[in-house]
Order: C-alpha cells, then structure tokens, then sequence
C-alpha cells in the first residue's frame, strides 16, 4: 500500500486512483494494454500513464510517489489540475478516457462487464395497457440520501429502497401516451437487470438548494460490510438472468469519504486490501491500516463540520463467475 503525494489540490484524484489501481480485477485488465508506438503517445494515453504509475508504486521502494505525470497527461484531456473536483465526477471522467484510449475489443469488454451497472426503465400509462420498456446502463448508482419530502433516509438499503421504487407521474410531469393520443399519467419505475464485479455506488451528499447554494449533505446514513441486493429489493425491483441469480452478494470494497465543505474539502479513501484483507487509509502520501470501526466514522454526522462523510461506495461481488 503506497501512497500518493499531494501536487496542488489532488486528494480527489489521488483517492480515485487508489481505488482503480488497488483492485486487482481493473489492474489485471490495465497490464495487457498495447503500449503506444512512440514518445508522444506515451504522454497522452491515460492507460499507459496509470500502468506506469502502477510499476512505480509496486517496486515499494518509497512512502509514496508522485502522479505528475498522470495528472499531466490529464490535464491535456480537459482534467484541470490545481482545482477541486467531484469524486463521482471524475470517476466517471476518468473510466471514459480509459476505455476510450484502450484499443483492444476485448480489454473494452472486459473494462465495461467489470463496471458497468444495467436497469431496465419502465413507463405504463395509468389510463390504458400502453406501456414501454427500454435498456440503459450507467456507471454508478446515483442514490439519494433524502426522499420527495426531504427527509432523511436512514440506511444505505432505505437509499437503495427509494432508487427504485416506482414513481408516478402526474399534473405537469405527465407523458404523451400513444394510444390515448394526449397526455396522461404514467408510473414510471425501473428494475435491475445485471450487476457487475465492481459496483460503484454515489451517495448524493451534494444537492442544491432553491437559492442555487450546494448544500452538503452530512446526517449519519450506515452501510453494510456485505450486501445482498435480493435481500433489500423485492422481486419487482430486479430482474436478474438466469445466470446471475444466486450472484448478487456483495462486500465492500472501499469508501471514498469527504470532510469539509462544498467550497472547502477535502477527500481519503479507505480501502480493503483484497490480497490481505486488511483495510488502509490512503490519506494522500499517508498510508496507514485502520479497521473497520475506522471505516464506520465515515457513516457522517451532522453536527461534525470536517467529519470525514461517505461519498463512493465500491462494492465487490463475493462470488465472481
């Protein structure tokens, strides 16, 4: 477990990588790359810079070493450097750049089962049978941590509960129905079609208020060690394939936390090493082992202005086709 040197405003991205290069599953996808033909092209591969960065934390030869040059090579990508970004963001920002530039189709494939979350999107007028079904994949579970009344939802399964419940659509939200010919309300909802390895859930901490303020979002929302996502939702809320069944345990991997403010923060990862299993806190160039009592303090707190708070939940399916 090597650390990452802060070079100006870089914890966020320092965290993000931690949590890519610590998982053995994307490390195994990164080392069979094709290696850019010549100097220039090294520079701007963002694969290639994160496999370089990867040797050079693996020789443990120090405390940490620098990203500089993977920052580099980022900021000719629009990745501004010396700046506070979103985790959620720049992961997202970050896989894209990395599946855009891998030039294998199967390291592609590879890349996007081991991420990449699919739902199926349902909408049902309530006036007559028309209804319509449609696929969609995203990255990240965006999970809200307030319901419609804002209240504060009190676990990660109430979260995960609210996500998918269906939601119906009336008065100014209502859909033009084909088969009524005008608009009319429809129940929209969405079900769960396939998992991946790495499931990579946002905790929506950030929202904005009515005076266009983003307000943290801090109240103490728990979240399991191992989660079982036939246990949380019912069967109208996932629809597995056959194969994937008996294939949706998980266990927490890691948390990327924040501490501070919207204006003024800062981000840490705590990690489970899954050779070791041990968890550590790549707090920057510090690294050190914690345990899971450690991990909890990041379940937040209202009242603690510069607690550290959950942001990313990285959870890793426990029994892997």
């Amino acid at each position: 477990a090597i650390g990452l040197y802060n070079i100006g405003q870089t914890c966020c991205l320092n965290s993000v990588l931690q949590v890519f290069l610590m998982n053995i599953h994307f490390t195994g996808i990164l080392r069979r790359i094709t290696v850019p033909p010549c100097a220039a092209w090294k520079k701007k591969n963002v694969p290639y810079q994160m496999l370089l960065l990867l040797e050079e934390m693996q020789r443990g030869k120090q405390k940490a070493v620098s990203p500089i040059d993977l920052a580099s090579c980022l900021s000719a990508y629009r990745v501004k450097l010396f700046v506070q970004h979103d985790a959620a963001q720049l992961f997202l920002t970050l896989w894209n750049l990395i599946k855009r530039q891998m030039k294998k189709p199967e390291l592609v494939e590879d890349l996007s089962y081991l991420y990449t979350i699919c739902v199926q999107e349902h909408l049902a007028c309530q006036k007559c049978s028309f209804e319509t079904k449609r696929n969609s994949s995203m990255l990240t579970l965006p999970l809200p941590v307030l319901d419609s009344n804002s209240h504060m939802l009190k676990s990660l399964e109430d979260c995960l509960q609210y996500f998918f419940h269906p939601e119906e659509l009336t008065d100014h939200n209502m859909c033009f129905c084909e088969q009524c010919g005008r608009k009319t309300p429809f129940l929209q909802s969405m079900k769960l079609v396939h998992l991946p390895q790495t499931l990579t859930i946002h905790l929506k901490r950030f929202c904005f208020e009515k005076s266009a303020y983003i307000h943290k979002l801090s109240h103490y929302l728990p979240f399991p060690q191992d989660l079982d996502f036939s246990a949380v939702l019912t069967e109208n809320q996932y629809q597995p394939g056959d194969n994937e069944k008996a294939a949706w345990q998980y266990e927490l991997f890691a948390v990327v936390a924040h501490s501070g403010s919207t204006s003024c923060g800062h981000y840490c990862a705590y990690i489970r090493s899954l050779t070791e299993c041990k968890w550590y806190c790549f707090n920057d160039s510090e690294v050190r082992q914690v345990s899971w009592d450690d991990v909890k303090c990041t379940y937040g707190h209202s009242k603690l202005h510069w607690g550290e708070t959950a942001y990313l939940l990285i959870y890793m399916k426990k029994h892997p086709q």
